[in-house]
C-alpha cells in the first residue's frame, strides 16, 4: 500500500490553521507580558481576616515574606516576582497552599479554617480587568 501524497487543499487547510493559530497566541503573550509588566506598580496585596482589612502590602518583584498570625493559627505569604503565593499555613486540610502563584488582580487564595483571605488588588482610581461575562 503506498504512502498517501498530501493534496494542494490539505496544505492549505493545514496553512490557515497554522496562521490562525499564531494569530490568537502571539499578540495574547505579547500584549500579556507587557501589559503585566507596566501595570505591577499599580497592584497591591489585600490581606484579609474574618473579612475584615488585616493589610495591604505593595506588589513587587522583589521578595517579601510575611507571616499573619491569629487565634486560629499562622499562615505564611511571600509576595515576589509580581504575585503572591500561601508559602507555608498550620491549618489541617492546608488546601490554601493549593492556590499556587497568583498574578492578576482579582485572584484570590483563600484559607478557610483561619479565615484569611489574601487577593491583588489595584490602587484606587483603577478599575480591575474583567476576564469573561457570564449571562
Amino acid at each position: 500500500m503506498k504512502g498517501r501524497m498530501l493534496k494542494k487543499g490539505d496544505l492549505i487547510l493545514i496553512g490557515i490553521v497554522v496562521i490562525a493559530a499564531v494569530a490568537f497566541i502571539v499578540p495574547r503573550y505579547w500584549s500579556g507580558q507587557e501589559s503585566e509588566k507596566n501595570h505591577i506598580e499599580n497592584r497591591v496585596v489585600h490581606i484579609e481576616v474574618d473579612g475584615k482589612a488585616y493589610k495591604t502590602l505593595p506588589l513587587t518583584e522583589e521578595e517579601q515574606l510575611f507571616t499573619i498570625q491569629t487565634d486560629k493559627g499562622f499562615n505564611q505569604v511571600k509576595i515576589h516576582d509580581g504575585g503572591v503565593e500561601m508559602l507555608d499555613a498550620d491549618c489541617p486540610d492546608k488546601l490554601c497552599l493549593g492556590f499556587g502563584f497568583v498574578t492578576r488582580p482579582g485572584q484570590q487564595i483563600v484559607c478557610l479554617p483561619h479565615r484569611v483571605s489574601v487577593f491583588i488588588g489595584v490602587e484606587s482610581g483603577e478599575e480591575l480587568e474583567v476576564d469573561d461575562v457570564v449571562g
